[in-house]
């Protein structure tokens, strides 16, 4: 915990294709946090879509971000055209060597092993990625939420509220989490038990790996050459 004294400098990472639940989830939280500024960081100024066409619009460009003290990198489909960004990668770069807490949402963990940031460190990320995190370094964890030190990693889309909620225990203590989740009224009952691979019917798996086979097959070609270009070589086949 963070002293409640010392202001905080949250920043969340915005680009074009990104899923917004990995932005808006955790931005009901660290928006929350007491003594805290928030705000959303992009190349520019320009408003972008997410996956599904929500127009959002950032705070400031990435050059005019603060040293942030919490890094928030969500994910989304748009995230591997980053992988390869000098400018993106260089900015979580930065930014992550000074800040207090690292924060990944779904496949926001692999722009920050895109980066080189995940060598040896526990992780996870969506469920239709996870296999690719060893090619970038990291230990694959399948929870919800992993925690690393003070990096925390939430697997997909929705886990993102789960994360966000761990990090503003770990910024501001357990009971600054609790009356955020109180405020939020969030106590999910979904009508189905069909939220993992584990858990969902074969049929309804085998169809959501087949909606996102394209991508996924771009993501790992991807990872695979950007596990050469950091001499990466615990990879699986």
């Amino acid at each position: 915990m963070i002293s409640p004294e010392t202001h905080l400098q949250i920043g969340s990472l915005l680009f074009d294709g990104l899923d917004q639940i990995d932005l808006t989830g955790p931005f009901e939280v660290l928006s929350r946090i007491p003594n805290a500024t928030y705000r959303v960081y992009a190349k520019t100024t320009d408003p972008v879509r997410d996956v599904k066409g929500l127009r959002l619009t950032p705070d400031a460009t990435l050059a005019a971000a603060p040293k942030l003290d919490v890094l928030h990198v969500p994910g989304g489909f748009g995230q591997e055209a980053l992988m390869e960004n000098e400018e993106i990668l260089a900015w979580i770069t930065q930014q992550a060597a000074g800040a207090r807490s690292v924060f990944s949402v779904c496949t926001g963990a692999l722009l920050l092993g895109a980066a080189g940031l995940l060598r040896g460190r526990r992780a996870t990320t969506h469920w239709a990625s996870f296999h690719l995190l060893p090619l970038l370094g990291a230990i694959p964890v399948n929870e919800r939420v992993v925690v690393d030190g003070t990096w925390i990693f939430a697997a997909g889309v929705t886990a993102g509220i789960d994360g966000a909620l761990r990090l503003a225990a770990e910024l501001r203590g357990d009971d600054a989490a609790r009356a955020i989740q109180l405020y939020m009224q969030y106590a999910p009952e979904p009508p189905f038990d069909s939220g993992t691979p584990e858990r969902a019917p074969v049929a309804i798996l085998d169809q959501a790996r087949r909606a996102v086979a394209d991508i996924t097959a771009q993501r790992e070609a991807t990872a695979r050459r950007i596990a050469a270009r950091l001499g990466i070589t615990n990879t699986t086949d």
